[in-house]
């Protein structure tokens, strides 16, 4: 197939609709903005319900005979490097359980790095899938958690030689990456293939010194969002495929099952003009992007008690493999503050938003939508915090847990525990309860209790305490965590 990465067949299709002047009387009921609620329309503007129509008898006709989104979805697998690739209007939590499911079956057992994100606890527990739990290089030090090794899947595999497959989260939100070739080494030396929930890494594919990308690294599914480092808009996200180890048809059914019947052609032009923009302008655009976070992490770096985390204090024996320098992750533990103080201060008095929020760090992403003068208000709301931090309330403190306790028995499939007889218990009785429930730090969104685990005191210790010092838990059944969600007694 001869490709041309000038054309973006989606946003054609939706330029052709509104040239040829059609009138649908299918949904969206707005009707082309028309009958849309006027205050609405003045917030939202025109050319959101404009470009909001039916895929299939409106942007291609009742057959799909036009072949937009099949063309679309060629150019893009075809930009980084993938056999097969798959758009998805309803985010990578969708699309990684469609992964999953794809590699293994309900009651079979699936590798997972146990820093995976909460959309893949939630396709354990849809699935019914078995996961044996991973465990990450962690960083005692600055209690951070690295993406597993090889030598760490290798050995997870001995000892579970009837899993299907893995799945590795890399980059993490923090930058950190895995050796992708070689954990793919590990998976295919088995005939098994590795799942990537490569969600933060949409940019990878398109500098040379940025971090490998997972289809060029060997990896056979890789789940990607669009919406966090690159262009499209939230939800957007693309699952690709290479290899025959898994069929592109199972692929393609089980995101069918899972996927709307209505997707958004808005995400779809997203996704189809970020890829144009990409395969034409993606090395010198990532190369900006580069440039200008190195000035930024360097300027930060001149802020005392701000240190911004590099390759140095993430990549080495027994932590990651390699770093993504453009989260640009803030330790601000030197100004005697909490990442949560950091982050509200930043958002109230200077309406800056941080992406990544913890107890002792904020993330200050930089794309290549940034430039000078955005970069220059960060730097100069960075510098105020830096003074008026002292004068701040202490905030109490976060009882975070050593690596050895932050992990807990997995004594309940999550399936089982999620669906089965439940009650409430006060927290502090919770302790050698099994969760029934989720309780996920966010952002990032890396579950501290999944469903079916036993609870032990240091990490409800560390959720309370964490709780009070600013965390957000949105997924608890009590948002004040005064009781807990436990499987019921002799369930489990």
């Amino acid at each position: 197939m001869t490709v041309d990465h000038s054309r973006a067949p989606v946003l054609e299709a939706l330029e052709e609709y509104h040239r040829g002047g059609r009138l649908g009387f299918t949904p969206p009921g707005h009707k082309q903005a028309r009958g849309a609620d006027p205050a609405v329309r003045e917030v939202l503007g025109d050319a959101v319900f404009l470009g909001d129509v039916l895929a299939s008898g409106g942007l291609d006709d009742r057959l799909t005979r036009g072949g937009v989104l099949r063309r679309a979805q060629e150019l893009m697998a075809d930009a980084v490097h993938a056999e097969h690739t798959f758009l998805s209007t309803c985010g990578s939590s969708l699309s990684v359980k469609a992964a999953m499911l794809s590699v293994a079956r309900p009651h079979e057992k699936l590798l997972i790095g146990r820093d995976a994100h909460k959309s893949v606890v939630s396709g354990l527990i849809l699935s019914g899938i078995e996961p044996v739990w991973v465990e990450p290089r962690w960083d005692a030090v600055r209690h951070l958690a690295h993406p597993p090794s090889a030598d760490d899947f290798d050995r997870a595999f001995e000892a579970h030689p009837d899993a299907r497959g893995a799945l590795v989260t890399s980059p993490t939100p923090y930058g950190a990456c895995a050796s992708l070739r070689e954990v793919a080494e590990v998976c295919h030396r088995r005939s098994l293939p590795l799942i990537v929930d490569e969600a933060w890494g949409a940019h990878l594919p398109f500098h040379p010194d940025l971090p490998s990308w997972a289809m060029d690294a060997g990896a056979d599914i890789c789940v990607t969002s669009i919406h966090k480092m690159g262009s499209g808009l939230e939800q957007g996200s693309v699952f690709h495929l290479r290899g025959g180890l898994v069929p592109p048809a199972v692929l393609g059914l089980r995101a069918d099952l899972l996927g709307t019947t209505s997707p958004s052609v808005l995400i779809l032009a997203g996704l189809d003009g970020w890829r144009r923009q990409m395969a034409l302008r993606g090395k010198e655009l990532m190369g900006s992007a580069l440039a200008l976070a190195g000035e930024v992490r360097a300027a930060i770096e001149e802020i005392d008690g701000m240190h911004v985390d590099d390759r140095s204090d993430y990549c080495g024996p027994d932590l990651a493999d390699d770093f993504d320098p453009l989260p640009g992750v803030i330790d601000v533990a030197g100004l005697g503050i909490t990442g949560f103080q950091a982050s509200d201060w930043l958002r109230e008095h200077r309406s800056i938003d941080a992406h990544l929020v913890d107890h002792r760090r904020i993330g200050a992403q930089i794309t290549h939508g940034d430039d000078r003068e955005t970069t220059g208000e960060l730097l100069s709301a960075l510098r105020e915090l830096g003074r008026v931090a002292r004068r701040l309330p202490r905030a109490p403190e976060v009882a975070v847990p050593s690596p050895e306790e932050l992990r807990m028995e997995q004594a309940v499939l999550p399936r089982d525990a999620f669906f089965g007889p439940a009650e409430d218990v006060p927290v502090e009785r919770a302790a050698g309860r099994v969760a029934a429930e989720m309780i996920t730090p966010y952002p990032p969104g890396i579950p501290a209790v999944l469903p079916g685990e036993r609870l032990t005191k240091p990490v409800l210790r560390y959720l309370r305490t964490g709780l009070a010092a600013g965390m957000h838990l949105p997924d608890p059944s009590d948002p004040g965590l005064d009781t807990v969600r436990v499987v019921g007694e002799g369930a489990g």
